[in-house]
């Protein structure tokens, strides 16, 4: 496990000296709008995410109810079973892809210039990595909407050593790597807002575990609770 997380610490560098030089100071960090992170995060989500076996998706075919589904699952074969159409292949592909596909087959004998809407409802196939001073460090899988604490608490949650204060989140949007940091206590008080995590995100409680070149990036951020661009 430590050595996926400093793989992907060195991924994050690489990634870092590949680009622009920037200069040491506290601009090396380009804050994003915690919002509008959250309403672009969800679209790449939409976009990108490859449907798993034992997701649950809704099926919407507008104006035919006996088409419609607000939960129906993927089963161990990847596939979807739906009326009419019979079984039709959903695991790796995106929503958008699968969406395509049944209106492609609906409009072969069915239906006319059919509007289909599938989307993710619960993503069991996607996971997060909990690590540093936790418990039990590890990936874990999310089950429908999943906050930091929830990721602590799958790692059994944080030991007493732990600085609460400093736990650090990790991801990616699109092609680039954010990093943010959380006051776990204040979440735990109710002082501050508990953020959901996304598939693929990486978890650090206790930033002073980080290397050094990564706390250094993660010093130069703007405050708490403030995702930006590394």
């Amino acid at each position: 496990m430590r050595l996926f997380l400093l793989a992907i610490l060195a991924l994050t560098l690489a990634a870092c000296a590949s680009g622009p030089k920037r200069p040491t100071t506290a601009d090396a960090a380009l804050t994003v709008d915690p919002i509008a992170l959250g309403a672009s995060a969800a679209e790449t989500e939409n976009l990108s995410y490859r449907i798993g076996e034992g997701d649950t998706l809704k099926v919407s075919v507008f104006q035919v109810p006996d088409l419609s589904f607000d939960s129906i699952v993927v089963d161990t074969a990847g596939n979807l079973q739906l009326p009419l159409i019979g079984s039709v292949r959903a695991a790796g592909l995106t929503p958008v892809e699968i969406t395509s596909e049944v209106e492609r087959l609906l409009a072969q004998r069915y239906l006319r210039d059919p509007q289909v809407s599938i989307t993710v409802v619960e993503a069991v196939s996607q996971k997060v990595t909990v690590d540093g001073a936790v418990t039990r460090p590890g990936v874990y899988e999310l089950s429908g909407r999943t906050t930091l604490l929830q990721a602590v608490a799958m790692a059994s949650g944080p030991v007493k050593e732990a600085d609460l204060r400093s736990v650090a989140v990790f991801r990616t949007v699109g092609d680039r790597r954010m990093v943010a940091v959380f006051d776990l206590a204040a979440i735990r008080n109710g002082q501050a807002e508990d953020p959901a995590i996304l598939g693929e995100d990486v978890v650090i409680v206790d930033t002073s575990r980080l290397n050094a070149a990564m706390r250094e990036v993660v010093a130069l951020l703007p405050g708490l609770a403030v995702f930006a661009y590394i």
